[in-house]
This record gives structure tokens, sequence and C-alpha cells, in this order.
């Protein structure tokens, strides 16, 4: 550890500034974002340290998103150091709601590397078009074809690692036409226990993933446009070594039909329409764990219909943007109990009793020019957000907790945001002042006896909750000459009924072990701040140093700490690329976790720094390319877990991989 410290003195000693290579530019955009390049271009191009990473892993790089770990696979993104509740995760603008009650399948696990092109990433209302968002949202764009290169091209990846014996395969073959065109590809993951620092083997661990997708477009004319895709996921033998329980089974069904139209000599410069449906079913399993008290089985299902409408056009000075979307949402999640003496009753439960959500919003928005230099952008949403409790079991297990709550209830929901925007030369200023509300989810208004292995109690939803009220402030300043670019980017948020979970010790727990029963309810309010410090300087034409470091906070009204807020974040990295060869070696770490939050279970962590290196080439064979890259994770075999690793899970250990891409 030692040498660590000493590494990070020689990486820091030269500035205090810190950034990441993410695509990110807060100030040409309107709003504040971070996009992540995913796939075709840095497919060849190889810009990401591990080309055929999991999704996880490419998201972990962004300053606004932190990937809460349960296991080797399928992590949580929250973003603003806000949980899946209080943002929004679209893939191409589609809602899609995962079916564990346990988060056990966020919906980027339903995605796989080869089958998109970017992550977006926006922070607070600056995502409210997808939906109504507290923290921001994350949108995952499809990669496809377009029409300006014409006949059959594709590739042929592979990767492994050997701390885990990850074994990784897939292939694509695209053909464009004159007017039409088709994409297909397939991705399949395989991967044992991995192993943690010092050789020490993290049982349940392991897990296997295949992924395919199609997308298929046709050009009625040079301004109308139809798009088909689908994608189907399906991982088997998922283990989860933070929770009690693995998975035997999640799989999705992701499809939809776009239209786009562009109208010619009009205000109205692009009309966009899809509709959608997705169906997840997820079945956790703990038939693989030792000394079981009593066997569950615990599966669930989750049904999307939507659709969405966008009018872009341009009027004078102004350029604006009309949206509605829509979706119904069918969620359920049951729970059996098997006891060990065959004489005892099974039990059962409705952890999700049959809950309907229906959506339908409208979102406007309107960026006025002033000149050049600088513009305003305002933009307002309002949706009704309407829940049904479709089961009569499931609603008669909520009435023991609330006597007089009815099946179905109904929210307004809204938003207003106003952004300045302001660049000259090589100075940059964004200034926003926003507001956004969300109502409680399904498992904060209607779960049943949900438990949490993290604090060790049950949980039982709150249907009278209020909805989440957020004053978010955002600031980003930048300096970008030629040789070197810096920037600070900080968003506030004071949020109002802030929905957590509070003790009740006058109802008994279900789960054995469980150390009580916790009611949704809300504190009076919650203050979260995150900020992201970014500088990257050029040394020679071929050699760069990136660097980030990053600040978060987060405190309740009853001057608590919230849960999973990071510790203040850094990464530094050095990269070297001439012509067809490229190399990186990186220090990443965090600093001892004293912001940690008791009250809700979490303890002090110690600091950590890992080294990484990585070296690339690629070979011109006529008009193909074949790219090698092999790298070393943690270098040094540090066995460390962060503050976003559930039950204090250790992470992976030193691990050596290797990414082949041939592309024709």
């Amino acid at each position: 550890m030692k040498n660590l410290y000493f590494i990070a003195i020689l990486f820091f000693s030269m500035t205090s500034l810190f950034a990441q290579d993410i695509e990110v530019d807060t100030l040409k955009k309107i709003n504040l974002k971070e996009v992540i390049l995913i796939g075709k271009q840095a497919q060849l191009e190889q810009k990401q340290f591990k080309p055929l990473a999991t999704i996880d892993e490419y998201l972990q790089q962004a300053g606004t998103v932190e990937m809460i770990k349960r296991g080797g696979y399928a992590w949580e993104p929250n973003i603003n150091n806000m949980s899946t509740e209080r943002t929004v995760i679209t893939i191409d603008g589609m809602r899609i709601f995962g079916a564990c009650t346990d988060k056990m399948d966020p919906i980027t696990s339903y995605v796989e590397v080869s089958n998109l092109s970017e992550a977006e990433i926006s922070s607070g209302q600056s995502g409210s078009c997808h939906g109504p968002t507290i923290g921001g949202s994350l949108d995952l764009k499809r990669s496809k074809s377009t029409f300006a290169k014409k006949g059959i091209n594709g590739y042929i990846n592979s990767g492994y690692e050997f701390n885990n014996q990850q074994k990784i395969i897939g292939a694509a073959l695209n053909y464009v036409g004159n007017s039409f065109f088709i994409d297909n590809n397939i991705m399949f993951r395989d991967a044992e226990n991995y192993k943690a620092g010092n050789n020490n083997e993290v049982s349940f661990s392991q897990f296997r993933k295949l992924n395919m997708s199609s997308t298929a477009g046709y050009l009625f004319n040079k301004n109308k446009y139809i798009e088909g895709a689908v994608i189907y996921d399906k991982a088997t033998d998922v283990g989860y070594p933070a929770l009690p329980m693995d998975v035997s089974l999640a799989e999705a069904l992701i499809t939809s039909l776009k239209f786009e139209y562009l109208p010619l000599n009009s205000i109205v410069s692009k009309f966009e329409t899809k509709v959608y449906y997705n169906t997840i079913t997820h079945t956790m399993d703990d038939t693989k764990r030792p000394n079981v008290a009593i066997h569950m089985d615990m599966p669930g299902w989750s049904d999307t219909y939507g659709m969405y409408l966008n009018l872009n056009g341009k009027v004078k000075k102004n350029s604006f943007l009309a949206a509605f979307n829509s979706f119904y949402n069918l969620s359920k999640a049951e729970m059996t109990m098997y006891p060990s003496d065959p004489n005892e009753n099974i039990m059962f439960m409705l952890t999700w009793p049959d809950v309907v959500t229906f959506y339908n919003g409208i979102y406007l928005d309107n960026t006025y020019v002033f000149n050049p230099n600088s513009n305003l952008k305002v933009s307002a949403s309002l949706g009704n957000h309407f829940n049904e409790i479709k089961s009569t079991f499931g609603l008669e297990s909520l009435q023991i907790f609330y006597p007089d709550m009815e099946a179905d209830k109904s929210r307004m929901l809204k938003s207003l945001a106003s952004n300045y925007n302001w660049k000259k030369g090589n100075f940059g200023f964004n200034f926003g002042l926003a507001y956004g509300e969300r109502a409680p989810s399904i498992s904060e208004a209607y779960g049943f006896y949900l438990f949490n292995s993290f604090d060790r109690y049950d949980y039982v939803g709150n249907p009278d909750l209020k909805n989440e009220q957020s004053v978010e402030g955002s600031f980003a300043i930048s300096y970008k000459p030629s040789k070197f670019k810096t920037s600070l980017t900080t968003s506030y948020f004071h949020i109002s009924n802030y929905i957590i979970g509070t003790p009740d010790a006058s109802i008994l727990p279900m789960t054995i072990g469980a150390s009580g029963v916790k009611i949704y309810s809300a504190l009076d309010y919650a203050t979260l701040i995150k900020s992201v410090l970014d500088f990257e300087t050029y040394f020679t034409n071929d050699l760069k140093w990136v660097n980030q470091f990053t600040y978060s906070y987060g405190k309740g009204s009853d001057d608590e700490n919230l849960p999973f807020i990071s510790p203040l974040a850094y990464n530094s990295k050095f990269q070297f690329k001439k012509r067809k060869f490229a190399s990186e070696i990186g220090l990443q770490g965090n600093l001892i976790h004293t912001n940690y939050a008791p009250t809700y279970g979490e303890i002090k962590k110690p600091d950590y720094a890992i080294l990484n290196f990585a070296s690339n080439y690629t070979f011109d064979l006529n008009q193909n390319k074949l790219n090698l890259k092999a790298g070393v994770e943690n270098i040094l075999d540090s066995e460390y877990s962060t503050f976003a690793d559930w039950n204090t899970i250790p992470r992976m250990g030193r691990n050596v991989f290797l990414n082949v891409n041939y592309g024709f």
C-alpha cells in the first residue's frame, strides 16, 4: 500500500484537477450531459480501456454515475448518488422496468456492448424529457447502420479474462442497400467465480449471458423512414455473493417500431414516433446455497407497452421540442416459502401485488439564441401517473396495514427547468435552475415484506406517500485552449418528502433473522451535492494526461448521512497513441469513507487505490482491420471494497484480459 501512496503522490503532484476519457462537453450541449461511446465507433478504434467490458464497467467511468455492486454482473446504476427509484433508465427512449424486487436486474443488464453505440447520461431535470425524474436519466442508444456506406460489413469479437475465466464471443453481420438495411449481432459471456485480492475466491459470483439483437430500416424516400428492432437477452446461473439468493433466469424480449418524417419547408424539422413492447421474467434461486433455513421461490414478471411522439422545430431564434410519451406497465412478484418440516404449511405472498402503472405526459422545451455566444433553454412537463392493484389478494394483504386504502391512486407530476449557456473562445459557462417531482416506486408504495439484506430489515410499502419534490441548481464552467482543457460541474438538490424506510417496532418481521420491519415514510427533506472537476493536457501530440476528481455529499433533515454517498474519488491516467499503437496506465481510488450512514446499515470503509494498464495494436489486412488489446486491472492485486459494494463484498483482484476484434 505504501507503494500506491507514493504513486498517487507522483500522479497528483503537478495539479489538483482531475478528469476521465469520456466524450463530454457540458457547454456545447444545452443540458448537463455525459456521453460514453460504447458501440461501433469504439469497436475498431478501441477507444475504451477494455472494449469488451460489460455495460456496468463502461458506465462506472462517468462522473455522475455510481454502480452499486451485488455480484460480478448486473450492477445498479445510481445517478448523482440517487438510486433507480429517483432516475429514469431507457433504451432508445423506451421505458423498461425490471422484474426483481431486490434490483438484481437493472435495465442496463438486458443490453450488450454489441448492440449499443453510446450511453447518454443527463443530470437532474435535463433528463425529464424521458419521464419524471429527480436524479437524472440514462438513455442507452442502440447502434445501427446508416445509408452512407453500402454493402456488407461486420465484425467478430472474442475475449478472455483470466481472473474469473470469463469467455466472450460476439459477432455482427450488417447489410446496407439503397433504401434498406439490416443489422444483426450476438454476444455470449460465461464467467466463473472471480477472485479478490490475495487470490481469495468470491463464491456465487459466476454468470452466463446470451444477447441477440436485430435492427432493420427502410427508407421510403429522402424524408420518410421506418425502423423495427428486437433485443433478446437471457442470463442464467447468475450468482450474487452479496445477497442470500442467486438468479436461475433473467430473460427479456424488447421490441419496437419507429417512424421518422423530415418535413420540407416547414417549421417542424423532424417528426418521430415509436411504439414498443417489452417483457421480462426474473427468477430468484437459493437451491445452490448451503444451510438455507427455509427454501423460497421468488419469481417476478414485468410487461410494458408504450409509445412516444416527438416534434422538433425551429422558428427564427427559437428551437423547440414537443414530446408526448405514454406507457402501461404490469409488475408482479411473489414468494413461496417451503418449510423443511413437511407437516407445516407452505407460505405464499404477493410481494408486488399485480401493480399497474399507467403514465401519460407531455414535455415542452424551447431554446432561444441571444447571439452566437449565448442561449437560454426553458422546459416544462406535466404528466398523470396512475397506479392500480389488480390482485384482490394483494390488496387485502396491504389493507392489513392500511385498512382504508383504495385499489387505485392517481397523481399529477410536474417539472420546470431553465438553463443558461454561454461560450466564447476558450471559455464556457452554464447555469441552471429546476423543479421536479416523482411518484413513489412500486416497492415504496405497494411492496409487501421485501427483505433488504443490507440493513437486514423487511420493508413494507406505503400507498399514502406524497410525491417527492426536488429543487435543483446546476453550474458548469470550462476553459479549453488547444493543449489542455479543464471544467468544473456541480449539481445541488434539495428534495422534499425524501422517501426512505423507517423502523416500526409494532410489526413482526417475516424473514428469518431479520432485524425488524421498516415502513416506507419520508424525511422532511434531504440535501445532495455532486461536483466533478476535470483536467486533461497534452504533453506531446501523442501523450496526454487525463484526470477526474469527484466530490459527493448527502444528508437528511434528521442530520444523518444518506446511504451510498461516494467519498472523495479520483481517476488519473496517461494515454499514449502513435499511428496503430496505443497504450495507457491509470490510477483510480477513493479516500476513506467518512460520510457513511450507520443508521442505514453502512460501515466505515478504508481508502483504496489500484493501478491498471492496457495496450493495443491495429493491423490493416487489405480492407479489413484486426485489433488486439491486452491489459491488467488491479496490477498489485489489492484486496478492497468500496462504498458501492453491497454488504462489503470485495472487488476483483488482479485480472489479465485479452480482447480481439476483426472487422470487415
